[in-house]
């Protein structure tokens, strides 16, 4: 099966108060053979960059209204009079709050959308494959 990566290189905003924030260049990234999952990579001035996964429908939704709970929860906002949607996200090692433009954010996932409908992600992993692979022996 051929896999399809959807990708897209923007500047993310990071909060820093309500008054300051600075442009953190950032990747997105989407694997067809990953269906359910968005991929972020921020780089910031370490030797790597810093990677996130979480579940595509989280940023849909995020988009519109807002979501998640624990590590990652998202919401849309006005920023400088431009719609963004606002990024919570927590680790052990620290929390950030990034802003990314929804403009951007939105070409990039309707062409996600188009790579792998909602609803045929399953379709995707192979599974069936794999037990009927497993079952034949």
């Amino acid at each position: 099966m051929r896999h399809t990566v959807v990708e897209r290189e923007l500047e993310l905003r990071l909060v820093l108060s309500p008054e300051r924030s600075v442009p953190v260049p950032a990747r997105l990234a989407y694997r067809s053979d990953d269906p359910y999952a968005v991929h972020i990579a921020f780089h910031i001035d370490s030797a790597h960059p810093v990677d996130w996964t979480f579940a595509r429908d989280l940023l849909v939704e995020g988009v519109f209204r807002p979501c998640g709970d624990g590590d990652v929860r998202m919401w849309p906002a006005k920023a400088d009079g431009r719609a963004v949607v606002l990024m919570a996200l927590s680790s052990p090692d620290g929390d950030a709050l990034l802003q990314a433009p929804v403009p951007q954010v939105s070409a990039w996932l309707e062409r996600t959308l188009r790579a792998v409908p909602p609803g045929t992600e399953g379709g995707r992993l192979g599974i069936d494959d794999a037990l009927d692979h497993l079952l034949a022996r």
